[in-house]
């Protein structure tokens, strides 16, 4: 065994390992190299990306691999934004949550290198215990035993309770991420 500090480059090296890794494709592109296992969460609508770490709950603090694409040029959007979550899989109430501010995502699980499920996301009726309600005169934030639920409507999500709407963009800003 090696009982010597490592010096300053090797720890450089050790660190970036952790790191995805761009590599060049040709003198004009960067491509983010693949992930062994995780989450790819595609085809979200430009300047989403940021919203989705946020649903998620990814602030850089847990360790977990993340690549982030904005603004990437696709033939379908014209222009989208896509994350790589590497050793997760979300759960059907944050692919919920998801489905309000990017029904047009798809979500890829990846194993071993290799895409084991692709499906598109599926925007749901409701959404039950994600969100805080706005309205605090209501049932849900009165320290009352009792989950929110909001309804999925065009426009927003209304509480099932009192009937509040919370607008799509603003669904960064009420989730009940603790």
């Amino acid at each position: 065994m090696n009982d010597r500090e490592p010096n300053q480059k090797e720890s450089k090296e050790s660190v970036n390992d952790a790191v995805p890794r761009a590599r060049k494709v040709d003198d004009q592109q960067l491509r983010v190299s693949k992930i062994r296992d995780g989450t790819v969460i595609d085809h979200l609508t430009a300047g989403e990306a940021l919203n989705v770490l946020a649903i998620l709950g990814i602030d850089g603090s847990s360790g977990e691999g993340v690549s982030v694409g904005m603004n990437v040029i696709s033939d379908r959007l014209g222009r989208k934004d896509i994350v790589k979550v590497e050793d997760r899989e979300l759960s059907q109430s944050e692919v919920d949550v998801l489905a309000v501010i990017a029904p047009e995502a798809t979500i890829n699980i990846i194993r071993d290198y290799a895409v084991v499920d692709k499906k598109r996301i599926e925007r749901p009726t409701a959404v039950t215990g994600l969100l805080f309600c706005p309205n605090r005169n209501c049932i849900t934030n009165a320290n009352e035993p009792i989950n929110t639920r909001f309804i999925v409507l065009d426009e927003g999500l209304q509480c099932d309770y009192c009937g509040s709407i919370v607008r799509e963009s603003e669904v960064p800003t009420y989730l009940d991420v603790a």
